[in-house]
């Protein structure tokens, strides 16, 4: 397939032509703001009768998009045009926020009225406490988390209509607002303490650390250090491009369902290990090491090819550089480790000494197999007291806001469609039923 490239953004540059035997389909080339030509391929099926093949879809451009781009050689992470690491160093979680879902930094005057807006809809209705109730003691938080999300909708029927702008706009403030009180509301009932409310006045991330560390019985104020490295991870997960949960939200919105149930479906693909339950399993690894001295046998292991063992929390699909949100991190997270007074922690030495061999060893850096985010967030978060449990939860928390921004361009986009991905089918043809009686 020959296709030449061109420089006008979002029109037609050229023709891609496929040859298949004697016949040849001419095709459209298109060009973005930056990143990669895309060869538009919708008649395909039509004209030749053909698919395409393409597992994982890595060739596949799903949709057209203007919030997030990521340039895995050159290690660059964009929100609406904006580096990840000046979002993270100058601004906050809800001016990231309100970025996703408008596509331009706020104003003073709008950042303020977006702050009030958000503040006032982080109660959820009280009988979601009673909701709760009806899962075990014992159910993983991001259970909880997905099962909650989802029944959202059965509390808040006026922002459900989506073909009404308004009540798009009400869902996406709601879903920003509640999510950390559901994913708090999780880590409690997951541990058997009170809930506890949210208060208005707080910053978003002091807001989230209050309804998971405090109890009625002491007072409590979140740790600035610890809550700017929380709004920080918040700021670093909040959108990805089209990764699978994403999709998953995308593909789930395209049927038309309601915003509360795509962004559940988001939760629930998120889970996966080989997604966001990352470093859950990082953190998991680092204690089957646990000990420092043991770091060499589980390396060694790791070049091993023969061995199926993996070190979680190194490299990443998309990146082959440095991971920039694994950089922002790598800083905040020895800001907290440093602001606890934390050095006699057996997981976290280990992890430590673990970050020492990777940037150092040969093999490490030839493959490129660099700490990346999920390797810096699960060290961190266990600092501040999480239990890998909840790490999942909070990838979600931040997600959210990508979600619902990707739900929300999706929904006003006048070409999209309900997703239909087709398949290369390899079983049996054709063949008549046979009673039971004659069978053998």
């Amino acid at each position: 397939m020959d296709a030449k490239s061109g420089g006008t953004t979002d029109k037609k540059t050229a023709a891609g032509r496929l040859t298949v035997g004697n016949k040849n389909y001419d095709f459209p080339v298109y060009s973005g703001s930056i990143g990669p030509d895309v060869i538009d391929i919708a008649k395909l099926y039509g004209e030749s009768g053909m698919f395409t093949y393409d597992p994982g879809f890595t060739s596949t451009a799903s949709c057209e998009s203007k919030i997030t781009y990521i340039d895995g050689d050159a290690g660059v992470l964009l929100y609406r045009g904006y580096p990840i690491e000046q979002l993270a160093e100058h601004g906050d979680f809800l001016e990231t926020c309100y970025l996703l879902l408008y596509g331009e930094l706020p104003t003073p005057t709008q950042k303020a009225d977006f702050d009030y807006r958000v503040n006032r809809h982080t109660m959820v209705h009280e009988q979601m406490s009673r909701f709760f109730q009806g899962f075990r003691r014992d159910a993983h938080p991001m259970a909880v988390l997905v099962g909650s999300v989802g029944a959202l909708s059965a509390f808040y029927h006026d922002s459900t209509d989506i073909s009404d702008p308004h009540q798009r706009m009400i869902a996406s403030i709601r879903m920003i607002a509640k999510i950390p009180t559901l994913s708090a509301m999780a880590y409690k009932y997951s541990v058997g303490q009170p809930f506890v409310y949210p208060k208005n006045d707080l910053d978003y991330a002091s807001n989230f650390l209050r309804m998971c560390f405090a109890v009625p019985t002491e007072d409590y104020t979140a740790n600035p250090v610890l809550a700017r490295a929380m709004d920080r991870i918040f700021i670093l997960h909040a959108d990805h491009e089209q990764n699978a949960s994403t999709s998953t939200v995308r593909l789930a919105g395209s049927s038309g369902a309601n915003p509360f149930a795509c962004i559940a479906a988001g939760c629930a693909c998120l889970w996966g290990p080989a997604h966001g339950g990352a470093n859950e399993a990082a953190l998991n690894m680092l204690g089957e090491i646990a000990r420092p001295e043991r770091i060499p046998e589980f390396v060694k292991r790791a070049k091993d090819k023969n061995d199926s063992f993996r070190l979680m929390g190194f490299g990443h699909r998309v990146y082959k550089n440095y991971d920039p949100r694994a950089k922002i991190l790598q800083q905040t997270c020895h800001e907290v480790l440093n602001e606890l007074g934390i050095k006699d922690d057996p997981l976290l030495e280990v992890a430590m000494e673990l970050e020492k061999v990777a940037l150092h060893d040969d093999y490490f850096l030839e493959k490129k197999l660099y700490p990346n985010v999920d390797f810096y967030s699960g060290i961190t978060l266990k600092a501040m007291g999480f239990p890998t449990t909840m790490f999942t939860v909070l990838f979600a928390l931040a997600r959210t806001v990508g979600w619902i921004a990707q739900w929300k361009e999706m929904i006003e986009d006048p070409k999209q469609k309900i997703g239909r991905p087709r398949q290369l089918y390899t079983g049996a043809t054709r063949r008549d039923y046979v009673p039971i009686s004659r069978r053998k």
